[in-house]
């Protein structure tokens, strides 16, 4: 399969400059050796705006005036609308039912028409508008510009910190670690990148371990707080995981609230739960990890408040 190289990752910088923000690395004041990476400081709230910008410039101009669709349970549609926005042209996210009511009424709000569809049926509606509109589907994470342009992230990080020992990133479809892994790898080959899930939707680490795709269904991946990490790899993801990826641990709900509540109130950042998946790993799985300077990239912030709520006035970890 044709890998993403670093070259398509610094092709994608080029895109973004002007649209995404270069978020910087902050350090954790209850840790000395780690920093975190807050792509919640985007203008949509999440790293999604790096791919859906890049993919939504390289299109040719005539096909983009046709407007572009795609299917999210939020950030990915949120990005994809602001890029669109950002080019003067159609935008409709297909969101699957369940979805945070805040995410929808940000998609909304930059402009996009939303269509709510059951959870099975989300990838099926999204074809179909492309089909009957001719408009574009850009997938929020089966592609390889979405991925280059998350890697970006990647670039950065090394940049910032070139003797970064350890980069944790979230997986949901693998968009994200794809492109970190393939940009962290190419820069600096020793360092390790592991991902993190939640152990409540786990798909990735049974895929890596079976060495081929294992589909979690909805009703089981629905049960995590993480909802922009309820999606599995695609056989391009897996790949490319397969190839650059270090390692994977996961994290159980009680760890990815106290994350998101420590980062809340010792590094002022609003975090959703699949932002602080991360994190949650340095905090209590760092036996299983490899020992040096880590980063943690928080994905996004964007969080049900009554979800921020419950998890800053819950108890602080001893």
């Amino acid at each position: 399969m044709d890998l993403v190289t670093l070259g398509d990752v610094q092709q994608a910088a080029d895109d973004l400059v002007g649209v995404a923000v270069r978020t910087p690395l902050l350090r954790c004041p209850w840790d000395e050796r780690l920093w975190v990476k807050p792509e919640s400081l985007q203008p949509v709230g999440s790293f999604k705006l790096r791919g859906a910008t890049h993919a939504v410039a390289r299109l040719d101009p005539a096909r983009r005036a046709r407007g572009v669709v795609t299917h999210s349970s939020g950030n990915h549609g949120q990005a994809l609308a602001y890029a669109a926005r950002v080019h003067g042209v159609p935008c409709t996210v297909v969101i699957p039912e369940g979805a945070p009511e805040i995410k929808i009424e940000r998609v909304r709000a930059l402009g996009a028409e939303v269509r709510m569809v059951p959870p099975a049926e989300r990838l099926a509606a999204a074809e179909r508008i492309a089909a009957e509109q001719g408009r574009t589907l850009i997938p929020p994470f089966d592609d390889r510009r979405i991925i280059a342009g998350q890697g970006t992230i990647g670039v950065e990080i090394v940049e910032d910190l070139p003797e970064v020992d350890v980069v944790l990133v979230p997986v949901g479809g693998g968009g994200l670690a794809s492109g970190v892994a393939t940009a962290v790898k190419a820069l600096c080959p020793t360092t390790a990148v592991i991902g993190v899930e939640p152990e409540l939707a786990a798909d990735a680490r049974d895929s890596l371990t079976a060495g081929e795709l294992r589909i979690w269904e909805p009703a089981r991946t629905y049960r995590t707080s993480a909802d922009g990490l309820r999606t599995n790899l695609s056989a391009l993801t897996l790949a490319h995981l397969r190839e650059r990826l270090d390692g994977i641990v996961t994290v159980s709900e009680d760890e990815i609230a106290a994350a998101t509540a420590r980062l809340v109130r010792h590094v002022r950042l609003v975090v959703e739960p699949s932002g602080a998946v991360a994190t949650a790993a340095r905090m209590f799985h760092a036996a299983e990890l490899p020992a040096g300077r880590t980063v943690a990239v928080v994905s996004g912030g964007n969080v049900d408040p009554a979800v921020l709520v419950a998890a800053v006035t819950r108890p602080e970890p001893a």
